[in-house]
């Protein structure tokens, strides 16, 4: 009988196991692989989340959401926040900010700002829309909501106008940074407009500073401009840190006007399975399910359809 020595045996286990290891497939499913957490945009469940703010925050959780990304205060107190966030377990890592807000948070105080997001242990502070320029006026027209607004002034942005936000998006993270804080711009399907020989997009890409500022990509929006998430990532590797999960039926038809036809994660057109790993590799680490309205369901009930796809998804 062969006999190996103790150095012999471990040196052929390791061996087996590098082996193992080289031509083993993970097939876990994407998030357990990687370890990042399923995060929720609270703007998905806005309504309810105003109606019942602690059931909603709750049943969030209980559906196994880790992490949320805020929209807004919905008409609660940072501190009111901190509690609720401790009482379901969820994290904040991420919060939005609108250029203009003034409920609560603002852009214009970065001190408040920081000492709200270091309370709820948000370190990214997300612009999630264009800055509109002063030189246009912010009455929506005779019949026009606010969306119908938004994409008429969106239409209405020069290459200058884009090169403005630009700066502007250099000028808050400069700010946001000296408090320990990250700052990111989130698209819609605005950016992606012809302006001058390129789109707002690609301008803002070029002329904001990567040490400073970075980009949370909305795929639906993104599809919805008729544009690839895949082929934009693949462009501007390490840019886009945070991802928008959000799908679009296939009859969506590219637009630049905010226009796109919604449904839960998984129940669309976007091939998730391939994209979440072409993510991953170009160092997006912050996942969030969103969905825009008008819902077919409770928006409970398809946030719950999105997290359960997601959490079984191989990617």
């Amino acid at each position: 009988m062969l006999k190996l020595s103790r150095r012999d045996f471990l040196l052929a286990a390791g061996l087996l196991g590098s082996a193992h290891a080289v031509g083993a497939t993970d097939t876990r499913p994407f998030f357990r692989r990687t370890g990042l957490s399923i995060g929720l945009q609270l703007y998905t469940v806005g309504d309810d989340l105003k109606r019942d703010f602690d059931g909603t925050l709750a049943a969030v959780s209980k559906i196994g959401y880790q992490a949320v990304e805020l929209a807004g205060l919905a008409d609660h107190t940072v501190a009111e926040w901190r509690q609720a966030l401790d009482r379901t377990q969820l994290k904040c890592p991420s919060m939005h900010v609108a250029p203009r807000a003034k409920t609560g948070v603002s852009l214009e105080e970065p001190g408040m700002l920081a000492e709200a997001a270091h309370t709820l242990g948000t370190g990214t502070i997300v612009c999630p829309m264009f800055n509109i320029p002063e030189r246009f006026s912010l009455q929506p027209l005779p019949g026009e909501g606010t969306g119908k607004m938004l994409a008429r002034l969106g239409a209405s942005m020069t290459l200058d106008d884009w090169q403005w936000n630009a700066d502007y998006l250099n000028k808050k993270a400069a700010a946001l940074k000296q408090y320990g804080l990250r700052f990111a711009y989130h698209n819609h399907n605005v950016e992606f407009a012809p302006a001058g020989d390129g789109t707002g997009l690609a301008l803002l890409l070029r002329s904001t500073d990567p040490a400073l500022v970075t980009f949370e990509m909305d795929v639906g929006w993104v599809v919805a401009a008729g544009a690839d998430p895949a082929a934009l990532l693949s462009a501007h590797p390490g840019r886009f840190t945070a991802m928008h999960v959000k799908d679009v039926k296939a009859g969506t038809r590219p637009n630049f006007s905010l226009q796109l036809d919604p449904c839960e994660v998984g129940q669309g057109s976007i091939d998730w399975k391939t994209l979440l790993g072409k993510a991953y590799r170009a160092n997006v680490r912050q996942f969030y399910v969103e969905q825009e309205p008008p819902f077919s369901k409770p928006r409970l009930e398809s946030v719950d359809i999105s997290f359960n796809y997601l959490n079984a998804l191989v990617a």
